[in-house]
């Protein structure tokens, strides 16, 4: 395996960290949007991952392939965006300007110690997948300092 592969397959996990950080985000700013454009409360959304290969050249990868079938490297990347189906909750207060005329307001479904967990379980996959790219630095400087020795 192309050791610069590595780089790829964490730089691709950190940038689908970030967009799940910043879906969190979004969802965080706002729990407590009654209006939207669509109209009605903000709906919760969650990014969806999936895997797909590692980039690289095509002789490479065809290289890869003929040494290892079935064992090449995955990466991840984000197959899109989903709006939750949780209905809002429903608060009484007669006075908000969104009220209905029972008085109940249409709140986003927003558990904000979910959406906690959620963001440090992404900055936990960032931190790891970060580490993972310093050692791959750190051996490839490894390699470079014993290949000057020869």
């Amino acid at each position: 395996m192309n050791l610069f592969k590595l780089f790829s397959i964490s730089g691709a996990a950190m940038n689908a960290q970030r967009s799940r950080m910043t879906v969190v985000a979004g969802n965080l700013a706002n729990a407590d949007t009654t209006r939207t454009p669509e109209g009605g409360p903000y709906r919760r959304r969650d990014v969806i991952f999936r895997t797909a290969p590692a980039e690289d050249g095509f002789a490479e990868l065809l290289s890869d392939r003929a040494a290892e079938p079935g064992l090449e490297p995955l990466t991840v990347e984000v197959a899109g965006v989903r709006q939750s189906s949780r209905p809002p909750r429903k608060i009484f207060d007669p006075h908000h300007p969104d009220a209905d005329a029972e008085g109940y307001v249409s709140v986003p479904n927003i558990n904000v110690v979910e959406e906690m967990v959620d963001m440090l379980a992404a900055v936990r996959s960032y931190e790891a997948n970060l580490a993972a790219f310093n050692t791959t630095k750190g051996l490839i400087r490894k390699l470079l300092e014993i290949g000057r020795a020869f």
